[in-house]
């Protein structure tokens, strides 16, 4: 636990400072480019047939610098959510092992406690800070203390409960994230219209390229910052529905290995 939040920190801004260089790079190289060349090209062809109705090109729906940033910051998000993904995977692996090998038959004393404590912090550093071992230890420690129960019961939900709040609290550069991705859209739906308004004046004249490019603008990068919300939301929901069955399941795993072997003389 205690190299946790810097890990986590550092791996949230490399993984940032990664997503804005491919994704700046792969416009510049790529979609830039062919969408400038397919703007062209459909130019060309209104002016030789008037009859010519141009087709919705991916290369021109996302070339503007709103969608770039949407793209970046869902990539950032995907990366959060897989690095708590895989820490909650890993969580959730622990509760397949014995931690507490209780033989059969046999109950846990008071002053059994301390050995089985030994055996929790004799487990690897990867491990000890799990919420398993955290809530192993707190209800071995408090019986261990008090003699009762019904005291570890409630340690054992209160250590259940912390983890829940901090899992969710955990979540909410993730939930930032979903809500930017629309507002940047939205962005781009106001300077779209705000160009579109500005070229009004050359559409009395019959000149309407520059009224539709900004009605492009707006109408695209709303498109696809909405498309990339709903992915992330789903993605969100699921990653907390993951977290809050993996607390769930470590309650119900204490309550099987260690609390109904507890007994007091």
């Amino acid at each position: 636990m205690k190299t946790r939040y810097p890990t986590e920190f550092l791996y949230s801004i490399f993984t940032l400072l990664a997503a804005v260089i491919v994704v700046h790079g792969f416009y510049v190289a790529m979609v830039r480019p062919n969408a400038q060349a397919v703007l062209v090209a459909q130019a060309a062809a209104m002016k030789t047939d008037p009859d010519y109705v141009p087709q919705r090109s991916g290369w021109v729906i996302m070339k503007d610098f709103e969608q770039e940033a949407c793209i970046i910051l869902m990539l950032w998000a995907l990366a959060l959510i897989a690095y708590k993904g895989r820490a909650s995977a890993r969580e959730r692996a622990l509760l397949e092992v014995d931690l507490v090998q209780v033989p059969e038959g046999m109950r846990i004393l008071p002053e059994d406690t301390r050995e089985y404590v030994r055996q929790l912090e004799a487990l690897p550093d990867d491990r000890k800070g799990m919420l398993t071992v955290r809530a192993l230890r707190a209800a071995l420690a408090r019986f261990g203390a008090t003699r009762n129960v019904q005291d570890v019961s409630e340690a054992s939900r209160a250590v259940m409960q912390a983890e829940a709040d901090r899992l969710d609290a955990e979540l909410s550069m993730i939930r930032y994230i979903a809500w930017a991705i629309p507002a940047i859209g939205f962005i781009g739906t106001v300077r779209g219209i705000g160009d579109a308004l500005a070229e009004a004046h050359k559409a009395v004249t019959g000149d309407i390229a520059g009224v539709t490019a900004g009605l492009g603008v707006a109408f695209n990068s709303t498109f696809v910052a909405l498309v990339l919300s709903l992915l992330l939301m789903f993605l969100l929901h699921y990653l907390q529905l993951a977290q809050e069955r993996l607390v769930l399941d470590a309650e119900t795993y204490l309550d099987e290995k260690l609390l109904r072997n507890l007994q007091v003389r």
